[in-house]
């Protein structure tokens, strides 16, 4: 079988490879440049021109048919220039997720099948089954990595079927020690490279310095509310969904000024970096933000109740069924798993929808819950769905 693999420069992707190879299949390395512009960006932290030469070595090593993509125009379009707008709004983007749906599976897709790929890899830490119905369908499933420390099934959580019908996962069934092992065995240049952090395909950033490529600094207040706020007492049932969605509704009045920031749309609720007050017994962590005021709220400690909610909801039209077959009425509740962001443990919760929107109920209060992130939720391993946090 003819397939393409992502060659990233990472040790993940190159082993993928040497996996595909030994099973006999003919391999193909596309490497990806997806960002030209380094503001923001921290130096020393992988930058694109040292990833795409050590994808040329693993090429070379495994004697594969190497090639080079420029896609930067399109992730510019489809991944930044939405963080962009969502960070203006007030809300938390989670640009690799939209990454893997907008480019490595959609406009790379495209560039492997001119290639002539039959199926697509990458070195992404999940699975991937299939199976054929009653009445000869064939579906896909995307399943949680078998290593529990670095399953990536959450940035993956808005595949489609299409998508899922040429993905392949090479290392999706074994750990991250056994990729470091079999790098070294065969002697891979990325053996020993350290992980990519930070944006997809730009790498480790100064969050606010790269925003204001578009966003521009704007001096605000911040204000501290103390736990014991009115704000925070609330007489609500326990499975009241609605009444436990709706977000604290904090004001300049309920707290004290303690300090200054550049920009509310640079913060995201949970954030405890980056505010520049010390002296506390305790860290301080971002409780609520205002983008139309400018202000930030924080509260002492990670049990500030200000920091807790037991609901989220999401807009139907932004909801995703990784098989539609799996798709809720108006009107049905289910249990699943749900995570709001990456390697956070499933949690139990009930799913309601509604005519407007999709309720997630949780069993326990969920520390962060932020606008814009990506809620997604499991049954057993396997991801059924997705969707973006209205609030």
């Amino acid at each position: 079988m003819r397939v393409v693999i992502g060659l990233s420069g990472g040790v993940d992707s190159s082993v993928a490879a040497s996996l595909l190879k030994e099973q006999g299949h003919e391999v193909i390395g596309l490497f990806m440049r997806n960002w030209h512009d380094t503001t923001g960006t921290l130096e020393g932290d992988c930058p694109w021109y040292d990833d795409q030469v050590f994808a040329e070595l693993v090429a070379k090593r495994l004697d594969i048919e190497f090639h080079y993509v420029d896609l930067s125009a399109e992730y510019r379009k489809r991944v930044v220039e939405y963080m962009f707008a969502e960070y203006e709004a007030g809300r938390t983007p989670n640009p690799d997720v939209l990454c893997n749906r907008e480019i490595k599976f959609d406009v790379f897709l495209k560039e492997a099948l001119k290639l002539g790929a039959e199926r697509v890899a990458t070195g992404h830490y999940c699975r991937r089954e299939e199976y054929v119905d009653n009445e000869g369908v064939t579906h896909y499933r995307l399943l949680a990595g078998s290593d529990g420390n670095k399953d990536q099934s959450y940035f993956l959580c808005q595949l489609t079927q299409e998508q899922l019908k040429y993905a392949m996962f090479p290392i999706g069934d074994i750990t991250k020690p056994e990729v470091r092992r079999i790098a070294e065995e065969q002697k891979l240049a990325t053996a020993k490279r350290k992980d990519s952090q930070g944006i997809c395909f730009v790498g480790k950033v100064d969050l606010p310095v790269f925003l204001q490529q578009q966003l521009k600094a704007k001096e605000g207040n911040i204000h501290e509310i103390l736990p014991h706020s009115p704000r925070f007492v609330r007489d609500i049932a326990d499975d009241d969904h609605i009444g436990h969605e709706v977000p604290y509704r904090l004001t300049v009045r309920d707290g004290k000024k303690i300090g200054t920031h550049q920009g509310a749309h640079f913060y995201t609720i949970g954030q405890r970096k980056g505010l520049g007050i010390g002296g506390r017994k305790e860290s301080l962590f971002i409780i609520g933000t205002d983008v139309n005021e400018n202000v930030i709220y924080v509260g002492e400690g990670d049990a500030h109740p200000g920091l807790y909610r037991k609901a989220l909801r999401i807009r139907n039209e932004e909801i995703h069924w990784v098989d539609n077959k799996d798709s809720m009425s108006v009107g049905e509740r289910r249990r699943y798993d749900v995570r709001i962001r990456y390697r956070q443990p499933l949690q139990k919760a009930t799913l309601i929808m509604e005519e407007v929107h999709l309720y997630i109920l949780f069993d326990e209060p969920q520390r962060g819950i932020a606008a814009g992130q990506f809620a997604a939720w499991y049954s057993g391993d396997i991801v059924v769905g997705s969707g973006v946090i209205e609030r």
